[in-house]
């Protein structure tokens, strides 16, 4: 026995000696290979006693070199590792090289996950070592386990989903279709994957299929499409789809089309069903008093009569196919998609208000209301369009009644209350007149007293308007008596007064003349008061029909900027030193108790006023 066992000594020694010797050896002529690997790199005898580490070893297990010569095989894996680690040791131990993976532990107990691959060290036809080789997977096992984590999520949901998950190919190949597509079309997944998409789809369908998924790939983006699908067994079903490419990571390029596809053939049914019982409601909407327009995605398909008119149309024709963002102003364009993206997403919207623009340019104010309907059994935005203009005109008619009434009550009392004390400095006033030394300022003060008593008196008009004393003028002598009483002051202005007409015969017209009269003075006194350095006034009287006439006062001063001219016949506003703000209010009550008109222009090159007035 001892003989024996002397003899396993010197074969072991042997054994060492010679690995020793190999190790130095393979070290000495591959150190770039041992040392800068980035796998760790160990030699073990056969009896698993470590002979040599690389640098990677000892950053991995925290061993320093020393510390690894006195360590065995057995001290690197946990215990639930040995047997098959010991199994792939032995297998080497006679020539074989084996790869696994498995969990090593470090100097700190931390268990890490390498790849091994135990390589039998062979001198002279003997085995005399092992070298094994680990890579480090741990990481890697980590974001496998959570690449496999998500893949089972989505194997759950696509397995259970009532809806059908498909996805194609660019050329429309069916690569994976859910296992809900037996429940909803009687087809079992493997019967569909690899066919084409459009076996689906009925005939009439088609076209707009691949118009979608054309949409889809120059989108780049989701696309919401309704459709019809024919079953296994024959019948039709109506689905609705939302399509969405998959983009490969930092390019454009579209590896395939995944859509979700849903059953609404129940929901059509119902819709059709009430859209049948509604033939009253559709005759309704032809005669609404508002314009309806139908939208599939921004395109125009439906518009009743009412809307031709709103946005000044001849024919429903020129407004079919057209986009509904084609007559929305550009101030309003933003905010008007993202409400036609939340109504395509099936939110109804309140009525907002933007700015329309017609056929020939012009524009008007209207509100909009949109919500999501079917049209022609596809899903479309139903949007109704309402001509808010005279609305808007009454509620600035009715705040300026509202400041006209409360000016007039305020000027009613200041009258009333300056007048009283007025009256008594005025007689006290000529009392004193005698002890005045100097009659200058006695003048001043009597014509500033004067002053304050006509504003009185328009205060007083501003309150309780005069009473119309309707009668037929002349209006071109009214006109001429006006221009009289002004040419000397414009003359000393430097200014010309002209005076045109188109009418051959001079015209008589209903009115209060001296009423009349006031407006004119008024409107040509602004006028010389616009031109301090004098230029030309030019009256013009023009027939609109048989009924009317146009009365334009335009001068060639400073204009008015826009600012202000917004502002024109406001209570008490001006921009006089001297003003009171009440004349051009005065003269648009006058003119409008005539039952006329009146309206302001005014630009660098000067400003126009134009009267239309009833003759009768």
């Amino acid at each position: 026995m001892d003989t024996m066992n002397n003899l396993v000594e010197q074969i072991k020694s042997e054994n060492r000696l010679l690995l020793n010797t190999y190790i130095e050896e393979y070290i000495n002529g591959n150190k770039t290979l041992f040392t800068l690997n980035p796998d760790a790199i160990f030699t073990l005898d056969l009896q698993g006693h470590i002979c040599s580490v690389n640098p990677v070893f000892e950053h991995l297990f925290g061993y320093t070199t020393e510390e690894s010569m006195h360590m065995k095989l057995q001290m690197l894996f946990p215990i639930e590792s040995l047997k098959n680690v010991y199994h792939y040791f032995q297998k080497a131990s006679f020539g074989q090289v084996h790869n696994f993976d498995s969990i090593l532990t470090t100097k700190e107990k931390k268990k890490l996950h390498l790849n091994i691959t135990m390589i039998p060290i062979s001198v002279n036809d003997k085995i005399v070592g092992i070298t094994i080789v680990g890579k480090d997977i741990t990481e890697l096992n980590k974001k496998r386990e959570e690449v496999e984590r998500i893949e089972e999520f989505h194997r759950v949901l696509t397995d259970n989903v009532l809806d059908i998950i498909l996805s194609t190919d660019l050329s429309g190949k069916i690569l994976y279709v859910s296992p809900s597509c037996e429940s909803v079309l009687g087809y079992t997944s493997k019967e569909l994957i690899g066919e084409h998409l459009s076996i689906l789809f009925y005939k009439d369908d088609i076209g707009r299929l691949f118009f979608t998924r054309e949409k889809v790939l120059n989108k780049l983006d989701n696309v919401r499409g309704t459709y019809q699908l024919c079953k296994k067994d024959g019948s039709i079903i109506w689905i609705e789809s939302i399509s969405n490419p998959v983009v490969e990571t930092g390019t454009q390029n579209v590896l395939e089309i995944v859509s979700v596809v849903r059953d609404i053939t129940e929901r059509i049914k119902s819709e059709e069903e009430l859209w049948s019982r509604k033939k009253a409601f559709r005759q309704l909407v032809e005669c609404s008093p508002d314009a309806v327009v139908i939208v599939d995605d921004d395109n125009i398909i439906f518009i009743n009569e009412t809307g031709v008119r709103t946005l000044g149309a001849l024919k429903q024709e020129d407004i079919m196919n057209r986009s509904i963002f084609d007559f929305i102003h550009s101030e309003y364009l933003s905010i008007a998609k993202e409400l036609f993206a939340r109504i395509s997403n099936g939110v109804t919207t309140d009525f907002f208000e933007c700015k329309i623009v017609r056929f020939d340019s012009s524009v008007f104010h209207a509100e909009i209301k949109g919500l999501p309907t079917f049209f022609q059994n596809i899903s479309a935005q139903y949007i109704i369009i309402r001509d808010i203009t005279e609305r808007k005109r009454t509620q600035e008619l009715l705040l300026n009644s509202e400041k006209l009434t409360i000016a007039g009550q305020l000027a009613a009392g200041i009258a009333h209350e300056v007048r009283n004390p007025l009256t008594a400095i005025k007689g006290f006033l000529q009392l004193l007149k005698p002890q005045f030394k100097e009659e200058a300022y006695f003048g001043i003060i009597q014509s500033e007293l004067a002053r304050i008593e006509n504003i009185l008196t328009e205060l007083l008009v501003l309150a309780k308007p005069q009473e119309l004393k309707f009668e037929q003028e002349d209006i071109y002598s009214i006109i001429e008596e006006v221009k009289t009483l002004i040419d000397t002051q414009a003359i000393m202005n430097n200014i010309e007064i002209k005076f045109i007409s188109d009418w051959e015969n001079l015209t008589t017209i209903q009115c209060d003349k001296n009423q009349l009269k006031q407006v004119f003075i008024n409107f040509l006194k602004n006028a010389i008061e616009a031109m301090p350095k004098g230029g030309t006034i030019t009256i013009e009287i023009k027939s609109l029909c048989t009924e009317k006439i146009k009365i334009i006062f335009k001068d060639t001063g400073t204009g008015i900027p826009h600012h202000i001219l917004k502002r024109i016949g406001e209570p008490f506003f001006t921009t006089k030193e001297n003003g009171t703000g009440l004349g051009i209010m005065i003269s648009k009550q006058i003119i409008e108790n005539h039952n006329g008109s009146i309206h302001f222009w005014s630009d660098e090159e000067g400003t126009i006023i134009e009267v239309i007035l009833p003759i009768k």
